[in-house]
């Protein structure tokens, strides 16, 4: 733990009391929150970042595109634009966020909008003239002014919830007890191997309520790596530069280190907007493997073509099936 989180331990009580009174407040009509009467599902967290809220959204996409119109909102998190923004042709990370700009770029027939006020994103999608179905509110948990009619709480495996606190000295963005707003709860990142006993231990751990469900998901990592124009197979890849700007790395690393694949490792923080001197320094590598967020923010960097390649990944949810009912019975 650093430091700084150990210095400011004194900090927990009162970020733990302000956040259960919010909540409290929320839970008891003081303080309102909109509910609507179509589909709205929410895929959020307790804690900060690295769940893998981005790989649920595309789950949902694909799963959901051919039988419903589809939009997704988000905060567009360190995005140039204010307010809100639906993305068209004009739209590139900056504009509306990496995350959000990875949506519009993959997947047609969707609308991707970004608003940091949720019910005002909301409003203005229902005001377009084409028809939405379904809503997908991105990292929106804590955005209690909207009231989702499906909560999906993701959680790290190597992070679970109900073993940290709240911030600064803990990573939860508010009280344990949260979890109990969702009707799902997805353990993301765990390993292929995961033995039903230590799937026992986790729901133990997780006490779900009564209606709640506990999901296991891992991540399935492609064969080959893309870039606009190039496809590769992983296996095949001599010495490499691994750029990443996301939460956690350790997945992606023990996944190319499992291949015997050789590289150096560039690391940049969470949502990074790269610099002209990181940009240069990057320029300088043979062969570039990133990750798709980080990809769709150094595309547009005319110097990387050709070199610039990405990694995709799928999420897999065991008892898919019977996730994916639940999904449809909601939207539906």
């Amino acid at each position: 733990m650093k430091l700084i989180r150990i210095i400011l331990f004194p900090v927990v009580p009162i970020y733990y009391v302000v956040t259960l009174l919010r909540n409290w407040l929320y839970d008891q009509g003081l303080k309102s929150s909109k509910s609507y009467d179509f589909p709205v599902i929410c895929v959020g967290n307790l804690s900060t970042g690295g769940t893998g809220k981005t790989p649920m959204i595309e789950y949902l996409i694909r799963f959901l595109k051919d039988e419903k119109n589809i939009a997704t909102l988000s905060r567009g998190y360190k995005r140039s634009t204010t307010s809100f923004v639906l993305a068209d042709e004009t739209a590139d990370a900056t504009t509306i966020g990496d995350e959000p700009f990875q949506f519009y770029r993959k997947f047609d027939k969707i609308k991707v909008a970004v608003d940091r006020d949720r019910q005002n994103g909301i409003e203005q999608l229902l005001n377009l003239s084409s028809k939405t179905d379904v809503i997908l509110l991105d990292d929106a948990f804590q955005h209690r002014k909207v009231k989702a009619g499906l909560n999906i709480l993701l959680t790290s495996y190597d992070n679970l919830f109900y073993k940290d606190i709240v911030l600064p000295t803990g990573n939860l963005r508010e009280p344990r007890n949260g979890y109990k707003r969702a009707q799902l709860i997805v353990v993301t990142k765990c390993p292929a191997t995961l033995s039903d006993s230590e799937k026992k231990r986790i729901i133990n751990g997780v006490k779900p309520v009564s209606g709640q469900q506990v999901f296991f998901s891992n991540i399935i990592y492609s064969e080959y790596i893309y870039s606009e124009d190039k496809t590769i197979n992983l296996k095949d890849l001599g010495q490499f530069t691994l750029v990443t700007g996301i939460a956690k790395t350790s997945p992606l690393i023990e996944h190319l280190e499992s291949l015997n694949l050789k590289f150096d490792h560039l690391e940049y923080p969470d949502h990074h907007n790269f610099s002209k001197k990181e940009i240069d320094l990057i320029k300088k590598k043979e062969l570039i493997l990133t990750t798709e967020k980080d990809y769709v923010r150094l595309s547009n960097e005319t110097e990387l073509k050709g070199k610039l390649f990405y990694l995709p990944i799928e999420l897999n949810i065991e008892d898919g099936k019977q996730f994916n009912s639940q999904v449809r019975a909601f939207v539906n």
